[in-house]
């Protein structure tokens, strides 16, 4: 590095935010995820050790993905490569392999590669880094925000070890916050800064488990504060809330986070509990979710999960989905929540939906050779000639317009689909169609 880049460097380090600023660099300084950098822990064992192998961490921003990447950097005596797959492509790969290859071949030393945001990687470039990690080339150290085992080549999975980050507590966070106002060097240690502790609880708060969220707030309230007179940087409470108004909600329209939040929705519904289902929707709202794309999910479940146990629920469902096209958000909520609060709150029944499912399979896996004569459509010239409809009973010249026929095929004649349950309109449902079968014995 010549002395133009390196003071390039200490440039940015001076003016880069507050979160950027405030990264610990070794181990004893950094705070949280106790599960795998605690003491005795197989993370921080490897790291002071310098004993690392390919590892990929799994977890939401502003947890310390990136940062314990530094503290790696900081503590390994192996060369630290760096790409960051949104913007790095196979001529950096190229490059930074050639690179160990040579250390390799000169000195034996070791490279550790870390490439933030891996799951940016498409397929081709995963591909390639791959022999070189399974040969030891490079000692890959990944961060992704997204579930590795669905996002990243399984083979790269498999020769590394996933450890997930979790979203920090709030004590956590306040004890960043703590820090970056006290610290002279990197933080606003040099200022005189006022920030009582419900402003550090608030922001602690708010930011959901993410430090950075939390810092960036901390940073705009100071610097959009004016000294009093005393020189002193006051950050009360209502500074607090101006600076960071909205929860940080670690939710993203195609990451897991969307993934588990509507699949807690979907089962709170379908567990009938309104409150849970409530709070997820509210959550989605919250984030931006498409509130098409919850509606669809509300009909859903109204047909899955309720079907004949209450088939208002359906229509409820559906109406609110039209409502939602309507009146446009954020009005489309209140009907939302309608929709969901029936289907939460009413009996259930997946006896329709399993019912087809079990027909499908039966579709899938039987051979059938006919629908049954009397069935078939007897209108079309020739018909008639071939027997087509000739025995058909029309059910409503009968008593209760009810008649025993035969309707599965040959091969089915027998096969219960529909299974009603006692709940709701369904048990009224079971007990009629247990009525037509006795008759019809």
């Amino acid at each position: 590095m010549d002395l133009f880049e390196y003071n390039r460097q200490q440039q940015m380090k001076k003016e880069a935010p507050l979160a950027a600023r405030m990264r610990p660099d070794t181990l004893e300084e950094f705070v949280g995820q106790s599960h795998i950098i605690g003491k005795d822990k197989l993370l921080s064992r490897a790291i002071e050790a310098d004993r690392l192998s390919s590892i990929v961490l799994y977890g939401p921003p502003g947890t310390g993905k990136t940062t314990l990447a530094k503290i790696i950097a900081n503590t390994t005596k192996s060369a630290f490569e760096q790409l960051n797959a949104t913007t790095a492509g196979m001529k950096e790969i190229k490059e930074v392999v050639d690179r160990a290859k040579m250390r390799i071949g000169m000195n034996g030393e070791k490279t550790i590669l870390f490439i933030d945001e891996i799951h940016r990687f498409n397929k081709t470039q995963q591909d390639a880094l791959l022999p070189h990690v399974e040969e030891g080339t490079v000692i890959l150290v990944g961060a992704t925000t997204e579930n590795p085992y669905f996002e990243v080549n399984k083979a790269l999975v498999s020769r590394s070890i996933i450890f997930q980050l979790m979203p920090l507590e709030t004590e956590d966070i306040a004890t960043l916050l703590r820090r970056a106002v006290k610290d002279e060097e990197k933080g606003f240690g040099y200022l005189k800064i006022d920030l009582p502790e419900e402003s550090v609880l608030f922001l602690a708060d708010r930011a959901n488990g993410d430090a950075r969220a939390a810092l960036n707030a901390l940073e705009l309230a100071v610097l959009t504060t004016r000294e009093d007179e005393q020189g002193v940087i006051a950050i009360p409470l209502a500074v607090a809330e101006e600076c960071i108004q909205k929860r940080a909600l670690q939710y993203e329209k195609d990451g897991d986070n969307h993934y588990d939040t509507i699949s807690a929705f979907i089962k709170s519904m379908r567990g009938s509990d309104p409150d849970a289902a409530l709070y997820y929707l509210a959550k989605m709202i919250y984030a931006g979710e498409d509130p098409k794309f919850i509606a669809r999910r509300v009909v859903i479940c109204a047909s899955e999960d309720v079907g004949n146990a209450d088939p208002h629920a359906l229509q409820v469902a559906m109406a609110a989905a039209e409502a939602v096209q309507f009146v446009g958000m954020p009005e489309g909520r209140i009907p939302l929540a309608q929709a969901v609060t029936y289907v939460a709150s009413a009996p259930k029944s997946n006896a329709a939906y399993m019912g087809v499912e079990k027909a499908m399979s039966d579709v899938r896996n039987i051979k059938i050779k006919s629908v049954p004569n009397h069935l078939k459509d007897a209108h079309y010239g020739g018909a008639k000639e071939l027997g087509h409809g000739l025995t058909y009973k029309y059910a409503h010249d009968f008593p209760g317009h009810y008649v025993k026929q035969q309707y599965l095929p040959d091969e089915l004649v027998g096969k219960i689909y529909y299974e009603p349950t006692e709940n709701g309109v369904e048990k009224r449902i079971g007990e009629h169609l247990r009525r037509l079968r006795e008759q019809g014995e």
